[in-house]
């Protein structure tokens, strides 16, 4: 048999059996995210590290929607590169 160990949060209190989102924002921290974020990690030793998370440069998000047709960056990129032959090499200055 095997033996589990039981880990505790230091919260024993219930959990609920339903929780209310009704009041949620959707992506309230997407954009923030998307810009960088730091982690402080508190050692036992009383030192503390900050580690800064900055993003890819160059990397794109793709919404879901979108994620669903290009699963991958080889895709992104073969499918951008056809919209680009459709430009014409010389675009013509628009008389407004």
């Amino acid at each position: 048999m095997k033996k589990q160990n039981k880990v505790s949060n230091g919260n024993d209190e219930p959990k609920k059996a339903e929780y209310d989102f009704s009041e949620g924002v959707r992506g309230k921290h997407y954009h923030a995210l998307k810009a960088g974020y730091s982690i402080t990690v508190h050692h036992e030793d009383g030192t503390v590290e900050v580690k800064e998370i900055k993003p890819i440069e160059g990397a794109v998000t793709l919404d879901p929607d979108v994620r669903a047709y290009f699963p991958d960056s080889e895709s992104v990129n073969e499918a951008l590169r056809g919209l680009i032959r459709l430009i014409p090499a010389e675009r013509k200055e628009e008389v407004i």
